[in-house]
């Protein structure tokens, strides 16, 4: 299997050393072959992809299907938020990596380490519900208030007299939605609330 070992450690003084020994040793115990090790060295659990280049070298290795198993120290070398770390299960499971993690003795290949993604997947989903009870009840709550949902309009009431005078003046509605930027629908629909 190949895999690979990220590291990362909070501080400037501190060093991935000791993680970067113990996971090499669990993947020669294992057969499994190192193609990268990755190291976000002084960098918090808590910044984000982007600004974590090995972690977003490992995302890119899982997207890829480079990899078959990913191995960490433990699962706040990964990161620090639930959603994060839900976020990467997902991902490990929707492209089929293993994660094995050294402090929690999680390997995905063994039934244990299966129930423990599985309850990080239950997480996600719950997660996933709340967000979207939320959305809803905000969308409901801002409708019966009277806001305006959806994007605001570009259409305005000078463009609307625009769209007339060029249809009066014989422009198809082709073109009059060329010259002013704006949709053939949106165009027919002002032709069509003007008659």
């Amino acid at each position: 299997m190949k895999s690979v070992i990220y590291a990362r450690v909070s501080t400037v003084g501190q060093t991935t050393k000791n993680q970067l020994l113990e996971l090499r040793e669990v993947a020669r115990k294992n057969g499994w072959t190192i193609v990268e090790e990755l190291t976000d060295d002084g960098i918090s659990g808590a910044k984000g992809r982007n600004e974590r280049p090995a972690f977003n070298r490992l995302h890119k290795m899982i997207q890829d299907r480079e990899i078959d198993v990913v191995l960490t120290w433990s699962i706040d070398r990964l990161g620090r938020s639930i959603q994060d770390l839900v976020a990467l299960m997902s991902e490990l499971e929707e492209k089929h990596v293993e994660l094995y993690s050294h402090q929690q003795a999680i390997d995905t290949r063994t039934p244990a380490g299966r129930m423990t993604f599985s309850i990080f997947a239950a997480i996600a989903q719950f997660e996933r519900e709340l967000i979207k009870e939320r959305i809803h009840s905000g969308l409901a709550r801002a409708k019966s208030e009277g806001t305006k949902l959806g994007r605001p309009s570009a259409v305005t009431a000078t463009t609307r007299e625009t769209v007339q005078q060029l249809r009066t003046d014989g422009f198809s509605i082709h073109r009059i939605a060329k010259h002013l930027k704006i949709g053939v629908g949106t165009t027919r629909r002002i032709l069509m609330a003007a008659a």
